[in-house]
């Protein structure tokens, strides 16, 4: 095999990328607590705009509370909101969730659908979500996740060009095997976190250096 550059198609460089990342983060996981496939929905949506930490402080009273979709949907929408403001947006994350919740009781007996067609025709659910809840609860591996972490390493790395978020998870999944469309976005986002910050990135201590075009030497 010859020796990879940082320049050279990701083509190549992905199967390496992800090696190191594995041996790099090896407890990599969805940071966000939960014990079912219904609270996980209902964290995912809490965390646009928020810190899983953040989300992760709110939801135990929120679950306790509405512990199931038929509670959530029944439930007066202020009191919902007040208990999830602190996770920023509070009054449209609300309603998403007391709709989908809604949606969940009426047409899926209280459970949350394993199918992406589904999981996007609930209110607040687009595909991101959608491939946290099929990844995470299901390991159906329908895409990979794309959040801002996911996002900014893809385009340092040169694994994409683009910064439509759809665009560049149809890039992941055209580089990567099936079987690490899941695992990636955990990889990345750990990454990210511990790594490669946005605004100050550690190039000198980051095991990709070797392999990333955006590396500071």
């Amino acid at each position: 095999m010859p020796t990879l550059t940082p320049h050279a198609p990701a083509a190549e460089r992905i199967s390496e990328i992800v090696r190191r990342l594995r041996l790099a983060h090896p407890d990599a996981c969805c940071a966000l607590d939960h014990s079912n496939a219904y609270e996980l929905l209902v964290a995912t949506i809490l965390s646009a705009q928020c810190t899983d930490e953040r989300v992760n402080k709110v939801t135990p009273a929120l679950f306790a509370a509405y512990p199931t979709p038929q509670a959530m949907a029944a439930a007066p929408r202020e009191q919902i909101e007040e208990a999830v403001r602190s996770t920023g947006f509070y009054r449209n994350k609300a309603r998403h969730i007391q709709e989908a919740s809604h949606l969940l009781a009426v047409e899926y007996d209280g459970e949350v659908p394993a199918e992406m067609a589904a999981l996007t025709r609930l209110p607040g659910v687009a595909r991101k979500t959608a491939n946290v809840v099929l990844g995470v609860a299901y390991h159906i591996a329908a895409g990979v996740v794309v959040d801002t972490h996911v996002k900014r390493l893809s385009q340092r790395l040169g694994l994409t060009t683009h910064n439509d978020p759809d665009k560049i998870e149809q890039d992941l999944m055209a580089l990567l095997p099936r079987t690490d469309w899941i695992d990636m976005a955990h990889l990345l986002i750990f990454h990210g976190r511990r790594v490669c910050d946005a605004r100050k990135p550690d190039c000198a201590n980051c095991p990709l250096n070797d392999l990333c075009p955006a590396a500071a030497w």
